[in-house]
């Protein structure tokens, strides 16, 4: 709608995740040499974890792509499934043209894929995506794909990618061993202020911009709201864009960024920093207040008693 207003190519900021948009940060590209080392090793598992929105699934689209096109590549979006569903599920997207109603079948036939996967020298590749969402029988059938070697090599290469929560799934007693088979591991952090900047002039570059079409404060204000969050940079930015085409504006300034907080209901206080005002109490504070409101309660307590004693006193008196 707006594409010809601004004089774009294409829309910079669609929520879907494009490779061709992925901005490379320090730490993107820091993710990306060690989940490729990880992969050209025959690591096994590696674990990519991240909030959600801070862009893992288009860093590993575009990793997949970077190491070889004739990867095989099966994507699980939810992993919510039965064994053997989810074994199904795999038979399916790697063409295996094969249904299984017990999984030593699935094994049986999985393990020939594998090498047959091995023998043309395609690397398979299987990503977990949601992987916090995993519980425990699940895991240990996924585990169990990684004894399947060839010459002391693993013949497929398994990312879990989810949010920080699968790191407390993974230090659970019952999964260790499947922790102790993950060779490459990458936390993606939130964006920094000047690099949520950056990010937006990435994006609005490949998108055909000519000049910066958000000032300076506009892209502070979007970090601030944000958290550095790149899934809700791109719906904020989005928006602003749409509200500055219908002014006819050609400069998002950052009252369009305020409006734009307001329409997207994104709550105020995403990052929250203790203000002069904020009282913060330390322990020892919070034990100096318990002292202190012992001083004060402990003889009224008393006063309250001695009352009601000398109430029912007055009552038997009677």
């Amino acid at each position: 709608m707006y594409l010809a207003h601004y004089d774009l190519k294409y829309k910079p900021f669609n929520p879907n995740p494009n490779p061709g948009f992925l901005w490379f940060g320090e730490k993107h590209k820091e993710a990306l040499a060690v989940l490729k080392h990880g992969i050209m090793e025959n690591g096994g598992f590696l674990l990519l974890t991240g909030d959600a929105g801070t862009g893992k699934t288009s860093l590993l689209k575009y990793l997949i792509k970077l190491i070889d096109d004739k990867s095989m590549v099966v994507s699980v979006p939810d992993p919510d499934l039965d064994p053997i569903d989810f074994f199904n599920f795999l038979a399916v997207e790697f063409k295996m043209n094969e249904y299984f109603n017990k999984k030593v079948d699935f094994i049986i036939h999985f393990k020939r894929f594998l090498h047959a996967a091995h023998s043309q020298r395609k690397k398979v590749i299987l990503i977990i995506d949601e992987a916090h969402r995993l519980n425990h029988v699940l895991l240990e059938q996924i585990r169990m794909f990684s004894n399947i070697e060839l010459d002391n090599r693993k013949l497929i290469n398994i990312f879990l990618v989810g949010q920080s929560e699968i790191e407390d799934l993974l230090l659970d007693e019952k999964n260790k061993a499947i922790r102790q088979r993950i060779t490459a591991v990458y936390h993606i952090n939130h964006l920094t202020g000047p690099e949520t900047e950056d990010y937006i002039y990435h994006r609005l570059k490949v998108a055909g911009a000519k000049k910066k079409l958000f000032t300076s404060e506009a892209c502070q204000e979007i970090f601030s709201v944000s958290d550095g969050i790149p899934r809700l940079i791109n719906s904020m930015c989005d928006c602003a864009l749409l509200s500055g085409y219908v002014d006819g504006k050609d400069l998002i300034d950052l009252n369009y960024i305020k409006e734009c907080q307001i329409n997207l209901k994104i709550p105020l206080g995403i990052r929250t920093a203790p203000s002069e005002e904020t009282v913060c109490f330390t322990e020892n504070d919070l034990a100096d207040q318990f002292k202190l409101s012992k001083k004060f309660i402990i003889p009224f307590v008393i006063l309250i008693l001695a009352l009601i004693g000398y109430y029912i006193y007055i009552q038997l008196a009677d």
